[in-house]
């Protein structure tokens, strides 16, 4: 199953015919908020902004990509190397080496129109959180009241689909996981915190599944959207696993959250029930 997003004029001249958008006129040209850079086309994670630099070229300029997200490829010029997203093989732009502008080497010049961006902050100033781990009733339900915590939803994230179903979904046929998204206010609680009860109110040792429910749709995940959320969940999985625990928990960057139907938002409040596959155990 494959679905892409809809792309304007402009977006297909770059993403499918490689045209190149005029210098400075990006909108994450002159940008500097923290998050992760993902394909405009096909959702796929590309880039976190702390490998984003400015180069005063007039395009957004990046001195790694994220592991496998990004293919090289001899440009038609001869002369140049373009990059495509690896999924889609929609167009990016090029890379150069040798410029010294970095301590790496290397310039990743990036279309604006071929990228979209998932904020780590809200507009408040709110820190966002993304975790799978089985059912995702259960999972916001044991979250959603955690001191520190302003607001909480359950949907899809980790797939190759856009906007996603909950039928498709569970057809395990999207690659996305039963997610949740969490925001928190990091003056009062922060991810550490989050992160070590995530791990204690599922296990994070089953494989494709939490509990009675079977399939890659309820694998254990952690979408970080930031360098310092990844290194966080490193850590915490290293004293998982000096504990004996074989942890199997994937740590992967996030791509865009689709927030579910609605009928799923909240749902143990809704129905008056208690989560049948997640329960708390003390780990730390």
């Amino acid at each position: 199953m494959q679905r892409y997003h809809p792309l304007s004029l402009e977006e297909q001249a770059i993403l499918l015919h490689k045209h190149t958008e005029s210098p400075g006129t990006g909108l994450y040209n002159d940008f500097s908020q923290e998050g992760i850079f993902v394909c405009k086309q096909c959702d796929t994670a590309l880039y976190l902004s702390e490998n984003k630099f400015s180069a005063g070229c007039g395009w957004p300029s990046f001195d790694e990509e994220l592991p496998g997200a990004v293919k090289n490829v001899p440009d038609k010029d001869g002369r140049r190397i373009e990059i495509i997203c690896k999924h889609c093989h929609g167009h990016l732009g090029h890379v150069f080496t040798g410029e010294r502008l970095t301590s790496k080497n290397v310039r990743h010049c990036v279309n604006s129109l071929s990228l979209s961006f998932i904020s780590a902050m809200t507009e408040e100033g709110y820190e966002k959180a993304f975790f799978a781990g089985g059912c995702f009733w259960g999972v916001e339900h044991l979250l959603k009241d955690q001191k520190g915590v302003i607001s909480t939803q359950v949907g899809y994230m980790g797939g190759h689909v856009v906007n996603p179903t909950y039928k498709e979904v569970c057809s395990a046929l999207t690659g996305h996981a039963e997610s949740i998204e969490v925001i928190f206010d990091p003056k009062v609680t922060d991810y550490e915190t989050l992160l070590k009860l995530f791990f204690e109110i599922h296990d994070p040792t089953q494989k494709t599944g939490q509990g009675p429910d079977i399939g890659p749709q309820y694998r254990s995940a952690i979408f970080y959207v930031s360098r310092k959320q990844k290194e966080i969940a490193e850590k915490l999985i290293l004293l998982l696993k000096k504990q004996g625990l074989s942890v199997i928990t994937e740590i992967t960057a996030a791509s865009p959250f689709y927030a579910a139907e609605e009928n799923h938002q909240q749902y143990y409040e809704k129905t008056g029930k208690t989560p049948y596959c997640h329960r708390r155990i003390q780990r730390f």
